[in-house]
């Protein structure tokens, strides 16, 4: 496939699934903006790593709980490259595990601001700049199966991604397609901070792939559903998780 002369913005992109994305795009042609809200080495490195091998990069950091932030990341996105064709919505995260009783309306308002409205205001912020092209929503087996212990603002804020990915694909197409990818056990600092060494094993072990699924295969999917190869795609919640789930 070939994403020669598209640009494209990867959110979360300075470390795990989003940088892994943002290379693997630009390894097929892509130029890629890369924002990032702490982890500035990460998104550099990705940048420098694009740059040396023939490619354009930059990396913006930037709050996508913010308006602002969001309409400057989009501004600079096109400042540097002119238009959007690829929005990959990868910003996201559990924060903490907190059953019902425990949770208070700011943890769940933080969830949703930072996993589903993030997206809403990027995809709202990219449109006028986008002619045509592919949003691709970071979704989670979690929006499917209700999440681990003390997720159900976190599987809610993704099971929101994903009716809100169908809703966009019936919206805004034929040009624009919109699909999400649900991950399942990926090894990245997610898991390292918020699942157990032994729930991560026992998930690897029973699963049929036999091992944790890695940042490149979602990056993989990622490219695949960005270009034209996937162009009778959209409106899909894709499961990825090595065969622990079946949709």
């Amino acid at each position: 496939m070939s994403l020669t002369g598209m640009s494209a913005i990867i959110t979360g992109a300075g470390r795990d699934i989003g940088r892994a994305c943002a290379i693997r795009l630009a390894e097929e042609g892509a130029n890629v903006a890369l924002s990032y809200h702490s982890s500035s080495e990460g998104a550099e490195s990705a940048v420098a790593e694009i740059v040396n091998n023939g490619g354009k990069a930059i990396a913006v950091k930037a709050d996508l709980n913010l308006q602002s932030d969001v309409d400057s990341l989009v501004a600079k996105t096109v400042e540097a490259f002119g238009s959007v064709e690829i929005l990959v919505n990868n910003t996201g995260g559990i924060v903490a595990r907190k059953t019902i009783k425990e949770m208070s309306l700011e943890h769940w308002n933080t969830v949703m601001t930072l996993n589903t409205t993030s997206t809403f205001m990027m995809i709202k912020a990219c449109l006028p700049h986008m002619k045509a092209g592919s949003i691709i929503n970071l979704a989670s087996q979690a929006g499917r199966d209700g999440g681990g212990p003390g997720s159900i603002a976190y599987a809610a804020s993704k099971g929101a991604v994903m009716t809100m990915t169908r809703g966009l694909a019936k919206e805004l197409g034929p040009d624009i397609r919109a699909n999400a990818i649900c991950p399942g056990m990926i090894d990245t600092d997610f898991h390292n901070v918020f699942t157990k060494p032994e729930v991560r094993t026992h998930v690897a072990n029973v699963s049929p792939a036999k091992r944790e699924g890695e940042p490149v295969d979602i990056a993989n999917l990622v490219c695949f559903l960005a270009g034209s190869q996937s162009a009778f795609i959209t409106g899909a919640n894709l499961d990825i998780n090595g065969g622990m789930l079946f949709s």
